[in-house]
Order: structure tokens, then sequence, then C-alpha cells
């Protein structure tokens, strides 16, 4: 030959195909707009590469399979959309959120409105009128038109294969590794089930992955700064972060992504000498504007149109302020009237001021045995109930029921008596139910008669001594006169004996919080004149700040109830346990949403392959090995595209060991979603990387082998356990005549 080592030899057709690819790849535009030299250009010729060129036949290739993955994702999402035809776990609750928005009636919900809206408006389009109630999973859908709001789902969910195929390929530019990342996710049958249904999963996944894409794309155009298509993909990333973060707050993790790729961009924009500091403060102004002020306005927009179409009073409203209430078509404090000022003989609702700490309430149920004195609970409660109604009387009880015209002023001295079941509000020294350094609340006395523990003091927060109470414009506490503790909404849920209604007790601690501050809401005195609530209205950056407060405590609250089916994070990349979306016996149309067991735990051995991987390609670049051609292509994409995926992987997986609330299976998918194209990039290299052990001949049939083998077994896997996703019928997998006898792997799976 020419000398040359026979291994380097080996190499030269593939090395001269990758710098006539990168040729062909650069588009006549792509000179640098900023005024960076040629030497520049040179340094970084990969970064100039373009997705379509007429250079050669073979870059017709990557088309023509994006198609094939588009055909195939449609295919295998919208597959028996319509089956089951009854309501599958959570669509029972974002299927009747949908239906909130078309009838334009408020509810509460812990994320925000996004996926909601645009589950109602896809229903809406599609034919839904919103009159379907969604009571619980297994209800027959009949006459009522919701396939719309699945297909809506499913549409989204088509999208995520062929935009992992586009990332993967523009993070390694290899069509194998592209077409795996995204064979991955179109067989994987845990992501179908997902994309099927009305739930806010797909939804959250299409704007998380067009969120990577645009930053990928907008990547590739350093070298075309404050270009058409540098501005296009860097707003089209801050369209997407909006819509991520609209959907879910975990797409603040996606944000976070986005954030650190952006700081590593400006910090090697600061080192470019040859870049002045005017131009490096337009590259900053331009990413504070796109990356920041503009999600932040479509993210605020989306709340206002939320505001806007849900105007009528519904099931939302008591986790919310009066003042917010008061803007609520049909709520009882819409352009209402009512006396100003507190007087005895009024009768009152009471709301505690901390955001969703509810109404003072009772019942006729006693609190349990052993759970303090074996008295009348006192709870608060979320929704307007006629339980929640308190008679306000004199400390002698000489008030005439008929009401008085006496103001009650701070400082004075009451009682609450019940109204239905005419108990006072009482504290004694027990300790409360839950929050065991606080003493007990109940109901105590018959017909309005009690004791000396029913004497609470009111004091106006802010006021002076002898000041009237004003109705929803006083903060109020209650101080118990016998022990000196204060009325507080502790925040915590009691047991089912408490009907999950939220603990009330006297707090020892006197100290001015939420938590022990009350409003008087609702007020009856008809010998009182009465005044208009209009001055109450809220402005919209109260409201917007308000429902934020809600939405974060009502998630952080989110707690496992009894027999309900929850999972830890380290369940979740081993694909240890699944969820039931429906059925549970022979006879039911069984769906278990359930990750395909090759593909997930495939995943989870290229994490560690790609760790192995990458350490070995740092130290060979720390070392100063002299890489060429494709070998430096491979370090490249390991290094940088491979680094970028799994940083996504961990920001959308660890942050779940330190959550409070209640976790389930499907958290993990956006994680999945990484973990997938990460795979991808690191069997492809693994594969072409044969040629440094066998000769060129039988590494290329290595190469292809594998690829093969990998494709076959993805398709035979989803072959197996595709009824985990079109579901099942007849006996259940330990069942030797069931369909998936023999496929039931692991004890923890359920199906």
């Amino acid at each position: 030959m020419d000398g040359r080592p026979k291994e380097l030899y080996s190499q030269r057709p593939d090395t001269s195909a990758v710098r006539h690819r990168q040729t062909c790849r650069v588009t006549e535009g792509a000179q640098p707009s900023n005024g960076t030299s040629n030497g520049a250009n040179k340094r970084i010729p990969e970064r100039r590469r373009h997705f379509s060129s007429p250079c050669r036949d073979d870059d017709h290739v990557p088309f023509y399979t994006l198609v094939l993955v588009l055909v195939l994702s449609v295919c295998t999402r919208f597959y028996k959309i319509n089956e089951p035809p009854h309501v599958c776990w959570d669509e029972t609750h974002f299927g009747k959120m949908g239906s909130y928005y078309i009838n334009r009636t408020f509810f509460f919900d812990v994320h925000p409105p996004l996926g909601k809206m645009l589950i109602g408006l896809a229903g809406y389009l599609t034919g839904y009128d919103g009159t379907f109630p969604f009571i619980k999973p297994g209800d027959k859908y009949e006459q009522h038109n919701y396939w719309g709001m699945r297909a809506f789902c499913a549409a989204l969910g088509s999208c995520l294969p062929p935009f992992a195929f586009l990332i993967v390929l523009e993070l390694s530019h290899s069509p194998p590794a592209a077409l795996i990342a995204a064979s991955l996710l179109i067989f994987d049958t845990g992501c179908i089930t997902l994309s099927q249904y009305i739930l806010l999963d797909p939804i959250l996944m299409f704007f998380i992955m067009g969120s990577v894409l645009c930053m990928v794309r907008f990547n590739t155009q350093r070298l075309r700064s404050f270009s058409f298509s540098w501005w296009l993909w860097l707003l089209l990333t801050g369209v997407f972060l909006s819509g991520s973060l609209g959907v879910k707050f975990v797409g603040l993790f996606v944000i976070l992504l986005v954030g650190i790729n952006t700081a590593f961009d400006l910090w090697r924009l600061l080192g470019d000498l040859r870049l002045s500091l005017v131009d490096f403060g337009k590259h900053l102004l331009a990413r504070v504007f796109g990356l920041i002020m503009l999600p932040l306005f479509l993210y605020t927009t989306i709340f206002a149109v939320h505001f806007i179409v849900l105007n009528r009073s519904g099931p939302g409203d008591g986790f919310f302020s009066s003042a917010f209430q008061s803007r609520l078509i049909g709520n009882n404090l819409h352009n209402a009237s009512m006396p100003e000022y507190l007087a005895y003989g009024s009768v009152i609702t009471v709301k505690n001021l901390r955001i969703a700490g509810g109404y003072l309430h009772s019942h006729w149920h006693l609190y349990p045995e052993g759970v303090g004195a074996h008295q009348q609970q006192v709870t608060a409660y979320l929704h307007k109930d006629y339980n929640n109604l308190w008679l306000v009387k004199r400390p002698d009880n000489s008030d005439d029921l008929a009401g008085s015209s006496e103001l009650v002023r701070n400082g004075d001295i009451i009682r609450l008596e019940h109204k239905e079941t005419t108990r006072n509000l009482h504290s004694h020294f027990h300790e409360a139910p839950l929050t065991k350094k606080h003493l007990q609340v109940t109901g105590y006395g018959i017909n309005g008669s009690g004791d000396m523990n029913d004497l609470w003091q009111v004091e106006v927060c802010g006021g002076r001594k002898g000041d009237p109470v004003k109705v929803l414009r006083s903060k109020l506490r209650f101080l118990h006169r016998s022990t000196g503790c204060v009325l507080c909404s502790s925040g915590k849920t009691l047991p089912k004996w408490g009907w999950e209604q939220v603990e009330v007790t006297c707090s020892p601690y006197v100290k001015e919080t939420p938590n022990s501050q009350w409003n008087i809401e609702d007020h009856i005195n008809s010998k009182l004149p009465n005044i208009s609530l209009l001055v109450l209205k809220p402005t919209f950056l109260e409201i917007l700040w308000e429902s934020h407060i809600v939405m974060i405590r009502g998630n952080s609250g989110l707690k496992a109830k009894d027999n309900e089916v929850n999972s830890k994070p380290w369940h979740w990349p081993i694909n240890y346990q699944g969820l039931r979306f429906s059925g549970v016996n022979e006879t039911e149309y069984r769906v278990y949403l359930l990750g395909n067991p090759v593909i997930w735990w495939l995943n989870l051995l290229s994490l560690a392959l790609f760790v192995v991987m990458l350490t070995v390609a740092s130290l060979a670049v720390q070392r100063g090995v002299k890489m060429e051609g494709m070998r430096k292509v491979h370090c490249h994409a390991l290094m940088e595209g491979g680094g970028m995926l799994l940083l996504g992987w961990l920001l959308h997986y660890l942050p779940f060991y330190i959550m409070g609330r209640i976790l389930y299976y499907h958290h993990y998918f956006p994680a999945m979603l990484f973990s997938s194209m990460l795979t991808g990039i690191t069997l492809d290299i693994f594969l072409q990387n044969f040629q440094l052990l066998f000769s060129s001949s039988i590494s290329h049939y290595l190469l292809r082998g594998g690829q093969s083998i990998l494709l076959l077994g993805f398709i035979y896997s989803f072959y197996l356990f595709h009824p985990l996703s079109y579901g099942m019928r007849g006996p259940l997998a330990h069942e030797p005549a069931s369909s998936m006898a023999g496929l039931r792997w692991m004890e923890s799976w359920e199906f």
C-alpha cells in the first residue's frame, strides 16, 4: 500500500465521506453575519450543516426515513383510538376540565391551564358539547363525542418520534442513530398508551421535545447570527418553553436545560475576542427577549385567556379568596351586596386566609374514640356548604336570634354557634388530631348553651381597639380566652373519618400567619344596610399571583389515598410497576400502562454504557490522543450531544427524589424521552467503533447486523407486548390460556 498503518488506511472511505457530507451541507448563505473571519468558519464547520441539501442522493435518505418514522408513529398512536369507549384513568379529571372550558365553569387544578384549554378546544372543534360528567373511570361515553379529544392527544404524541429523530440527527449527524432513537419511542407501549387518552402527558412531552429541537436547531445557526433562521429558532424555542410550563410545572426542568445551554453559549461568545462587547450585549439582549420575556408574556397570556373563559362559578371557588370569587358569575359574591360591618345576631361564613385554607365548618359527625375529646368535629371545608354557617352571639348568650344592630368591634368577646347543629365553637386542653402541638377544636353544647371554653376574642389585624369588624376586608384572628391559643387552619388533610377535610386547630403560637387569619365572607343581617361588593374586584396581577400560590400549595399537598397505587422514583427506570388504565378482571377491557421492557432495560444499560464511553473519550482528549475522521465526529457527538441529553435526563428525573407530593409511574416519561435519544447516539457510536477491533469488512457487517438486530428486537418486543396498549380481554397473564401468558416477567406487573 502506501506505508500507512492498516488501521488508519481502513478509515479513508469513511473520512472522505464525512468531509464530503460536511461540505455539501454548507449552504451558500451560511456566512457569518457578525463579522467573524474565515478562520472561524474553518474551526467549527459542523455548526454549518443543514438537514437538506441537493449535493448527494444520500442526503434524501434522512428525509425518507423521517417520513417513515412519522407514518409509523401516527399508525401506532391512532390505532384503536376509540377503544375502550369509556373513561380510563385520569380522563375523569382532564376530560371533565375540558368540559368546564366548554361550559365556561371555573375549577381548580394543581397544573397550569394550557393543557386543559387545548383539550377543551379540541373537543369543542370536533363536536363535543361538554355535557358528559366524567364522574369515574369505567363510565360509558355512549353518544358523547369523545374521539376528538383523544385524537388531539394522539396527534401530539405522534410528533414525539419525529422530534427525537430530528434532534438526534442534529446532534450526531447519523441517520442510523436518529432512527434507533425514533424507533425506541415508536414501539414503546408506554408512550403509545399515554398518547391515546385524554391526558396532559402527550401535550407536555410535545412541548418539551419541541423546546429541545428548537434549541439544537438554534445552536446550528451560530455562524448566522441575527439572520431570519437564527431569530426563527430562537423565538420558537421561547414559544415551546412557554407551552411546556403552561401545561405542567415540570416544564421548569426543560427551561433549566435551555438556560444552561444558553449560559454556556453566552460564555463562549464572551471568550471570543473578535466579538465586541456591544455585539455581545446584542446577543445577550436577544436571548433575554426570546427566552425570558417572550415565554413570560405567552405564559401570562395563557392565564389571561383562562380567566376570561372561566367566568362562571364552579367547583373551584372555595380554593380562592373572597375577592377572587367576587368576579365569577353565579357566585354569591358576584355583584352582591351585604352589610358592611359585622354585628351580633349576624349569620356568617368564616374563610381562612391561607390559600386553600377552607371555610370554618362543622357537621354532626364526632371525632372518633382516641382522637381528643369525643365531641363534634370542626374542620375547614373548601366548598360552599350550608354547614359553613355560624351565628355570632354575645358571650352571655343574651342575643335575640332575630338579629341585632350592635356592631362587633376589635377586642370584643363572642360565641360562634354552628347554625345547623346549634353547638358552639369550642377548644380545650386536648391535642389536635394531626398537629400534636396544637389543641383540639370541637363543637360543644346543646342549643347554644355551653361553657367558658366557648369564648373567643375577636382581633382585627392591624386595627385599633374598638374598630368595627368589616366584612371581607378585615383580617381577623380568634383568640381562645381560656387557653390563650389562636384558631388556625393547619392545611393538613384529615383521614376518612374526617371526610378528608382540612384540620382546624387552636395554635399556641400566636404569631400572625395566614393559617391563623380569617375573614368574614357571607354576611346575613336584616337590620343592617347593605353595600355593593364591586369595590373588592381584584386586578389581573392579583388573581394571577393568587392562582399560582393555590396551585403550588395544592401540588405539594397531594398525598396518596388509601389503596391508591403510587410508585417511587427508583421504580421507574427499571420498569418495576405500571398503572391500570382500565379493567381488572377477565370480562373487562384491560389497558395497562407499562413501558416495553426490552426498550426500557436497553435504555438503562445504554446509560451505563454511555458513561463508560464518555469516560474513555474524555481521557483520550485529556491525554492528547490524536483523533481524525469519524473518531473525532464520534467524540464530539458523545461529549456535546450525548452530554446534553444526559443532562436533560438528569434534570427530568433526579428532582422527583426530593418531591414531597405523591408520585406516579407516568412522571418518568419526559426523562424517558431523553434516555431514548441518548440510547440512539450511544448504540450507534458503539456499533460503528467495532472497526477498532475488527477489519473494515467485518466491522461493516457487524454494524449492519447490530442495527438490524436492534430494529427487529424493537418490532418483535412490540408485537409481544402491544396488548398492554391496545387492550386485553380473557384470562389474566398468570393463567396459561392468556394471550399474555409467559410475558409477566416481573411479579410487580399487574396485567
